[in-house]
């Protein structure tokens, strides 16, 4: 059977673009696969949907690029029970993979706009398991963020710093992932929480991100 032309695009960014960022999990790589990546993208930017970069959502927001989502869904090691909460909804498509793997997933979207059109976009995709709300996850309690603990959270985007309550909000065993620091070099940042007071991070690569809209920013310093 032939491939159409989107079947190959897709083939062409899990195997060029993906697995040269060593994500090699067979699950992660088959929700790459199931979950259509073109259905998330706006219009204008379609024939965009598998290229390695960034597309714009409009109001400042932006789409991160496909292996960086990649690996982050790989290093959170979610899991068919976990209940997650992601920060950022965005286009909705990293809500779908969540939500490919996971029990549940909750995502916050600060923009109204985008959060209206990523709940329609999950839906029309048949993803039911992700719930999208209209709220401000960088503010405790907000959104329902007080609902933790959680196995699994996401913050899709970079951020200063991640806020100390909010890794309150993880469950023992629980794993938060962000994209943290500066430009032009920021660091994934991986938090297990291992016991009620012990939290193991990890920095296993650098990147960059657009940022996440609502955090602070760190104080700069004048000379």
């Amino acid at each position: 059977m032939q491939l159409s032309d989107t079947q190959i695009a897709r083939f062409n960014m899990i195997e060029q673009q993906i697995r040269p960022w060593n994500v090699l999990e067979g699950d992660i790589l088959e929700a790459l696969t199931r979950v259509r990546r073109e259905d998330f993208v706006p219009e204008q930017h379609r024939a965009l949907a598998f290229a390695d970069t960034e597309l714009p959502l409009g109001h400042g927001q932006y789409m991160l690029a496909p292996r960086l989502e990649a690996r982050l869904l790989q290093d959170l090691q979610v899991e068919p029970i976990d209940r997650v909460l992601e920060i950022g909804t965005g286009s909705g498509y990293m809500a779908a993979l969540l939500g490919h793997r996971a029990n549940h997933v909750l995502s916050l979207e600060l923009v109204p706009e985008l959060a209206d059109v990523a709940h329609h976009k999950l839906r029309d995709a048949g993803v039911r398991n992700v719930e999208v709300r209209i709220a401000n996850g960088s503010i405790e309690g907000e959104g329902g963020t007080e609902g933790g603990p959680f196995d699994v959270i996401l913050l899709s985007g970079s951020v200063a710093q991640v806020p100390q309550w909010l890794l309150s909000q993880l469950r023992v065993g629980g794993r938060l992932a962000a994209i943290v620091g500066d430009l032009p070099i920021m660091r994934t940042t991986i938090v297990r929480r291992n016991s009620a007071t012990d939290f193991l991070t990890t920095q296993p690569w650098d990147t960059v991100a657009p940022r996440l809209q609502g955090f602070a920013e760190l104080p700069q310093f004048r000379f």
